[in-house]
């Protein structure tokens, strides 16, 4: 298969990282093969059917991505196992708790909490969300919800001049009056 040289070709590795990555590449091949589905498509004279062309076609971005965040959200915990082989140490992946069922090839798995970008962190680049503009009528990253990690918002008003009633004068110039418009601003606190 193309996507398993081309997406697992770097991935050769002994550490833990590769393995975590070969397994979750082929989960993720395994999602799209798993969400095909048959299309076809009629030939012939006025729309009749006489022959029929058919092909396997990919699942619409928006369906498998759903999917895939699924996946995501309910990844299984692994911890790293290091152990001596002929070609030297190998690092593998083995579920982190127990009493859970162990991630089959379709289950998405992972050895490192992400990082939080909520709060400040030099290390992955992260300025945090505080006194971050967001928007409160938003239900999506831009939401104050979202955005402000749970912590609220702080609403203050401000006042903007701007360019209004603008009007296009023949030939060939704008001319605007300046109006001060009142508005809302939401920051993270």
């Amino acid at each position: 298969m193309v996507s398993r040289e081309f997406a697992d070709a770097r991935e050769n590795r002994p550490d833990a990282r590769s393995a975590m990555n070969r397994h979750n590449n082929e989960a993720g091949r395994t999602s799209i093969m798993e969400h095909l589905h048959l299309k076809c498509k009629c030939h012939g004279l006025s729309g009749s059917c006489e022959v029929k062309t058919c092909w396997w076609s990919q699942p619409d971005f928006r369906v498998i991505g759903d999917y895939l965040k699924d996946k995501y959200d309910s990844a299984s915990e692994m911890v790293v196992e290091k152990h001596r082989e002929s070609r030297g140490w190998v690092e593998t992946l083995r579920p982190k708790y127990n009493f859970f069922k162990a991630p089959t090839e379709r289950d998405l798995v992972y050895y490192e909490n992400s990082p939080n970008f909520c709060e400040p962190n030099p290390e992955t680049g992260s300025f945090g969300t505080r006194d971050r503009i967001c928007n409160v009528t938003s239900h999506g990253i831009d939401g104050c919800d979202l955005l402000c990690c749970g912590r609220g918002h702080n609403t203050r008003t401000e006042k903007r001049k701007e360019k209004c009633h603008c009007i296009f004068h023949w030939c060939c110039y704008v001319s605007c009056q300046e109006c001060i418009r009142i508005y809302d601003v939401h920051t993270c606190k």
